[in-house]
Parts: structure tokens; C-alpha cells; sequence
């Protein structure tokens, strides 16, 4: 099968989780003898073609830019139009793979213009990633992602509560959407690494206990309330230290929140970092925070698991069907200092519980979140596209 992958980041270009989802899926589906074609942006220093372990990747120049986000973003739709109309004079694609709305313009282009079905996976949706519809941009992308899903075949979401979203939002048949979640490559958190040297290279203590949060410092990730909840974390165990990974326009404010907890001296932020500094840090960690308002997944969660941290996350959206609360992981109350806190010292304050949610988040790792099994579910719903 000829699929035609359309993202707007891919690695290097990670700016959230869908980089990984489609550098994992790809390769899955190449293993399995399918040529992937992924049709992405460009990014500095990266090569506009190249293959890598079977997966054909082709990064589009973006020839014109604007300081607007959304004009934009449908600037750059213009350009993969035309790379995956160039590469259609050489391959004859079975099914068109889009990622969000950010290239739903080029999909929906691309499956009139190659005549061949439109799957889109869905990895959440303007309305709950701004908790509603309340400004124009945000009106222009709830159309957009209507658009997508009428002219898309079939539907993946990525979890039981975002197809409940997507369908009732979006008055969507049932029957058109597929629940295939997210998957982790657990292979690479399997080295060894000196916690201490790790630590002392991101300025932390070796005796220090690390809280980590992963994520864009956007309001839905909710990271003000894990800023929030340090004072308790610290009057509980002071030899905690709360490490923030990830940048957004979020930034300033956070650090503002920090100082006015009193506890900026224990709150580090370290901004965007390289996937292997990310595994090291993981892997020298104490317990990772994933505290979202809004998450209808939540890839990091999956990360922390594989990487044997033990995971406290907001009792919300995917999350809480990807951890089963007090055996895999730690569930706690969004938006909620007092129950994040809560959660942080009940993990850092008994080594042996931290040990046995561990234990029991890898096994189910193992089991249920492999790209491979991802992939086959994948293939079963571009079957499903091409016999309807």
C-alpha cells in the first residue's frame, strides 16, 4: 500500500506530540512492507528528501512567512500541496494520512485532486483546547476540523473520550470514527544512565528529588497548577526540585507564578531539549507530573511509564484511560494544587508504593501501547477506507 503521510512537525521540527506519533506509526507501518511517504515542512539544517529505515520523507521549503499564525499555516498548506502533487507524477497513493487540522487543507486537496481516500486522525480539537469557541481564530479552526472530518473517510481517534468529543461535537455518525491509541518506543529508555552526572548537568542537586513536567507551556497542560502546589511539595518533602520541560507563550506568566509562590529557587525551567537529553532526564527522575485540563491522550504519560517513573496525571480525557488509578499510575483532580501535591508526595514519601506502580505501568506498556500494534490497527482502518 502507497500512503501518503501529512504532518505539520516531524522530527526534527517536535513541537508537541504528534512528531512522535507519526516518527513511531511510519516506521511500524514500513516494517510491515508498506512505502510511507511522509510530506512535511522543512526545518534548518534537515534535508528537504531522505529515507530512514524505510520511511521516504520529504520536507516542503515554506517560500513565504507571516507573523500571523493561521494565515500562516495556510501558507504552508499551499506549498505541501504542490510536493505531494509533484511526487504523484511518480507514485500512485492508495490513501491520503492526515494529522490535525493544521493540514487539513492539503489533505482534502490532495484526495480530490489524487482520487484516493482521506483518513485523519484527530488529536484533539479547538473547542477543548481553548475550552470553547469564543474568538474568530478559534471559529476559523472548529471549521477547519469540521471540514476534515466530513471529507475524511473514516476517523481515528486517539482515545474512548476524544471519539465522545469528536462525535458529539462534530454530530458525527458513531460508526466513522476508530479509537486507536498512541504507542511508545519502550527500546529507548533501555540504557543506563548516572543519575547524579544527569542532574548536576541541568543545575539539580544529586540528593534532590525530581519532579518532572513535560509539555508546552500552554493553558491546557495546565502546569500553573503544579507551580501552584510546590509550596506543599516542599513543606512535605524539601528535598524537592520541580523541573519544567518545554517552551510556549505560556512562559513569562509561569515564572511570574513561581516567584509569587516563593519558591522559584526550587522550580528550574529548562525549555525545549533534544530527545536524548529528554530520556536521560526522564530516566533520572523521581515521578512525572502530567497535570492538563484538557488532554485527549496524553503521549507523555506513556513516555513516563515505559521510562519506569512513576506517573501522576490529571484524572481527565485520555489520561484516565491510559493509567488505572493506584496500580499504574497516580489519577488526581484538574486544576487542583491540593490533590497534585498530594499525589507528588504520596509517590516521593513511600519508595516501595513508587516501586510497585512502576512495575505494574510496564507491564502494561508492553502489552497494549507497541507502534506495531498501533500500525496493524492503522492498516485495518485504510482497508476500511478503500472498500467503502
Amino acid at each position: 500500500m502507497n500512503i501518503c503521510m501529512l504532518t505539520w512537525e516531524y522530527p526534527p521540527r517536535i513541537v508537541g506530540g504528534i512528531a512522535r506519533h507519526c516518527f513511531g506509526l511510519t516506521r511500524a507501518l514500513a516494517r510491515r512492507g508498506h512505502s510511507v511517504h511522509v510530506v512535511t515542512l522543512d526545518f534548518p539544517g534537515a534535508p528537504q528528501h531522505e529515507e530512514s529505515e524505510g520511511v521516504k520523507i520529504y520536507r516542503a521549503p515554506v517560500e513565504l512567512g507571516h507573523p500571523n499564525f493561521i494565515v500562516w499555516v495556510l501558507i504552508f498548506n499551499h506549498f505541501l500541496e504542490k510536493r505531494v502533487a509533484m511526487l504523484s507524477r511518480d507514485f500512485k497513493f492508495d490513501i491520503i494520512h492526515t494529522h490535525d487540522w493544521l493540514v487539513a487543507p492539503v489533505g482534502i486537496a490532495s484526495k480530490h485532486y489524487l482520487n484516493a481516500p482521506l483518513v485523519s486522525t484527530v488529536h484533539s480539537i479547538e473547542a477543548g483546547r481553548a475550552r470553547g469557541i469564543h474568538s474568530p481564530d478559534s471559529r476559523l479552526i472548529d471549521g477547519i476540523e469540521w471540514w476534515m472530518t466530513y471529507e475524511s473517510k473514516r476517523i481515528i481517534a486517539v482515545s474512548n473520550s476524544a471519539k465522545r468529543e469528536i462525535e458529539e461535537h462534530f454530530r458525527l455518525p458513531w460508526h466513522k470514527i476508530d479509537v486507536i491509541p498512541n504507542a511508545v518506543d519502550a527500546s529507548k529508555y533501555n540504557i543506563s544512565v548516572d543519575r547524579e552526572s544527569v542532574k548536576r548537568r541541568f543545575g539539580i542537586a544529586p540528593h534532590e528529588k525530581l519532579v518532572l513536567f513535560i509539555g508546552r507551556l500552554a493553558p491546557q497542560k495546565g502546569v500553573e497548577y503544579l507551580i501552584r502546589a510546590a509550596p506543599q511539595i516542599i513543606r512535605v518533602n524539601p528535598d524537592a526540585r520541580i523541573v519544567i520541560v518545554g517552551d510556549g507563550w505560556l512562559k513569562d506568566h509561569l515564572w511570574n507564578l513561581a516567584v509569587q509562590t516563593g519558591c522559584q529557587h526550587k522550580i528550574t525551567f529548562l525549555g525545549f531539549l533534544p530527545d536524548n537529553d529528554l530520556v536521560e532526564l526522564t530516566l533520572s527522575s523521581d515521578v512525572l507530573v502530567v497535570p492538563s485540563v484538557y488532554e485527549p491522550f496524553g503521549i507523555v504519560a506513556l513516555e513516563g511509564m515505559a521510562a519506569g517513573v512513576p506517573v501522576v496525571a490529571s484524572n481527565t480525557g485520555g489520561l484516565s484511560e491510559i493509567i488505572e488509578h493506584d496500580r499504574t499510575g497516580f489519577l488526581v483532580y484538574a486544576e487542583n494544587p491540593n490533590s497534585i501535591s498530594w499525589g507528588v508526595n504520596r509517590i516521593l514519601s513511600d519508595p516501595g508504593y513508587a516501586s510497585w506502580l512502576v512495575q505494574n505501568a510496564k507491564r502494561k506498556i508492553y502489552e497494549m501501547y507497541s507502534w506495531d500494534a498501533v500500525a496493524d490497527r492503522t492498516i485495518e482502518v485504510y482497508r476500511r477506507a478503500l472498500e467503502e
